[in-house]
């Protein structure tokens, strides 16, 4: 396990800092299959889980979805035949908190615990 996969997220404030360009380097470099995007000068994390299956999908859906609930911390998720898109981004400072690294590393966890990885 990562540093960031162990650690638990902090509560968010409209007022917390988003992540430092210095900050974000850093990060981003632990969780190295994640992407940057830019949606509507929003950065967000994203990545996308393969499958066997719907059903496989479905599951790690699931269970991303309950270790959100368990944060306090909820991801967009898009769950299709044999994938899954997780995108995480703290809605209330639109943009990176370092809960959103927090989370995308204990989803790539997640990920390493569930059947049928494609």
């Amino acid at each position: 396990m990562t540093t960031l996969s162990q650690a638990h997220c902090e509560a968010c404030r409209a007022d917390a800092p988003k992540v430092s360009e210095e900050e974000l380097a850093e990060l981003i470099g632990q969780i190295p299959d994640w992407n940057l995007e830019n949606r509507d000068g929003i950065l967000q994390l994203e990545k996308v889980f393969l499958f066997r299956n719907f059903a496989q999908a479905l599951a790690f859906t699931n269970a991303v979805g309950a270790l959100a609930e368990t944060e306090g911390h909820h991801p967009a998720l898009l769950t299709e035949w044999g994938r899954v898109t997780v995108t995480w981004w703290s809605h209330k400072i639109r943009g990176l908190h370092r809960n959103d690294f927090i989370m995308a590393a204990r989803t790539d966890e997640v990920a390493k615990g569930t059947e049928g990885r494609g």
